[in-house]
């Protein structure tokens, strides 16, 4: 057995084991690339650590570190509640203002994980207040950041119009960018319709001025509030929890109801998702109900917030220790809200992605990701090797680097491409496409932030739904990509 496969089958048999024995499959992916990188391609300690991410983990620490500050000290609320103003309180507009927010970032020139790192902490913490599936919102701000991710000026679109070009293969930028653009919007459209966006129209509008840091008092229309506990604005009884219901009385405390959607996270026990946790929260109001005031801590934070954005994008300086950087600064001025903040990384998603990632890097140290590719283009049916070149794209950039996989493809694919049977700008769309697409797997930088974003949640239980999300779109997306853009031969 080729020592390829081997790595293969160890893969399969992490992911067995961390599904059946609930051992984080981080920690076994160490365990792997040790046993596999010394035992198998014959690497020391510093060829098995050459995979670490160290760079994602910088940012997964880093903005859970400044997002778990912003938390603590009730600015997600404030920005909660801004989003609420901004579409005059209607809640199913929220999953598509965040669509179309890192769309337009990923555009305009950001990564695509530095616009998620941005936008999926207030995305999730918006879900988690108004009862919307964190699965849709979080795959809402993925599929957005890939909408825009290759306009001509962007990373992923300059990217790969340059190994078009170094390539001398025919190439297109406006196809690229709009088939990616209509490929993540209709995935969008279908994740709305499935996952709970019908309900949230149903659901109607909220008021724009009448929810406290404390829970979302004041419904209009009779309506109870979100989840977290409600605040009378004149007894100071609680209202009631759960998702938006009509016809029930303010004053009137309500059975918590299910999620909005069968795929919504449960909230963890002993803590209200309405709770900002920041200490003094009940006097920031002044008086008047509903209000969310902006304290000091709040300004510097959203100060913060907005530096991030600007050196990330302005500067290209990395998100990860900017993020960091701005947290210590915050910490170090409101101690007692930033407290909770290191216990509140997502420590264990860290060690998840961090160690798949790692046993990744092991593969493709041992040449087991060249050696599947260059099995698949030596293959003599030309269709037959683009929709094999389509999967490995999509499963590999699951895992991996999206831009590493397509700079290793597309080469792959210009002997075949040379023979004029396949049309050469359907066939790098399609691979595109493919390779990116499948960022919402919780492997990837992308579905990782996503993860450990989300506030208040049954990790393990979203850590699987954006599994099974991710192998379905893995499963799909390359077929469909084949089909409407490689076999009519486009380009």
């Amino acid at each position: 057995m080729s020592p390829e496969l081997v790595s293969i089958l160890v893969l399969v048999v992490v992911f067995v084991i961390a599904t059946t024995r609930s051992v984080n499959m981080g920690a076994l992916a160490f365990a792997a690339a040790f046993g596999v990188g010394t035992l198998v391609a014959d690497l020391d300690a510093d060829g098995i650590f050459a995979g670490f991410p160290g760079d994602l983990f910088v940012v997964l620490v880093g903005v859970t570190y400044l997002f778990a500050i912003a938390r603590a000290n009730g600015t997600t609320d404030w920005l909660v509640h801004a989003a609420v103003r901004l579409v005059r309180g209607r809640v199913a507009l929220i999953p598509w203002v965040m669509f179309a927010l890192t769309g337009a970032l990923t555009a305009i020139g950001a990564v695509s994980p530095a616009a998620v790192a941005i936008v999926a902490p207030i995305a999730l913490s918006f879900a988690t207040r108004y009862a919307i599936s964190p699965l849709l919102m979080g795959t809402m701000v993925v599929h957005g950041a890939q909408a825009g991710g290759f306009s001509p000026i962007s990373i992923y679109g300059s990217i790969v119009n340059g190994i078009v070009e170094r390539e001398g293969l025919p190439g297109s930028e406006v196809t690229l960018f709009l088939a990616s653009l209509i490929a993540n919007l209709l995935i969008a459209g279908v994740l709305f319709a499935l996952f709970g966006g019908r309900k949230l129209w149903a659901r109607g509008s909220v008021p724009t001025d009448g929810a406290t840091g404390e829970g979302d008092a004041g419904f209009a229309d009779g309506e109870t509030p979100g989840p977290g506990t409600g605040t009378d604005a004149t007894s100071g009884t609680a209202t009631g929890t759960g998702p938006a219901t009509s016809g029930a009385t303010p004053a009137t405390p309500a059975t918590p109801a299910a999620p909005a959607s069968p795929t919504a996270v449960a909230v963890r026990p002993g803590r209200e998702a309405g709770d900002t946790g920041g200490p003094g929260d009940t006097g920031d109001t002044g008086g008047t109900a509903g209000i969310i005031r902006l304290t000091p801590a709040r300004i510097a934070t959203l100060t913060a917030l907005v530096a991030l954005v600007v050196a990330v994008l302005g500067f290209d300086l990395d998100a990860g220790l900017t993020a960091v950087t701005l947290a210590v600064v915050l910490s170090t001025a409101w101690p007692d809200d930033s407290r909770r903040a290191v216990g509140e990384i997502a420590w264990s998603t860290v060690l998840l992605i961090c160690g798949v990632l790692t046993y990744v890097g092991v593969l493709e140290e041992m040449g087991t990701i060249t050696w599947a590719g260059e099995g698949v283009g030596g293959i003599g049916v030309p269709l037959l090797a683009a929709v094999l070149l389509c999967y490995i794209g999509a499963v590999v950039s699951a895992f991996a680097s999206s831009v590493g996989i397509m700079g290793a493809l597309i080469p792959l694919a210009v002997p075949f491409l040379a023979q004029g049977e396949i049309g050469a700008v359907g066939m790098v769309v399609a691979l595109a496409v493919s390779a990116t697409v499948v960022d919402v797997s919780p492997f990837s930088t992308n579905g990782a932030l996503v993860l450990a974003a989300a506030p208040d949640v049954d990790r393990e239980r979203f850590f699987r739904q954006l599994m099974v999300y991710g192998g379905i779109v893995v499963a799909a997306v390359p077929a469909l990509a084949w089909l409407v853009l490689v076999v009519p031969g486009l380009g």
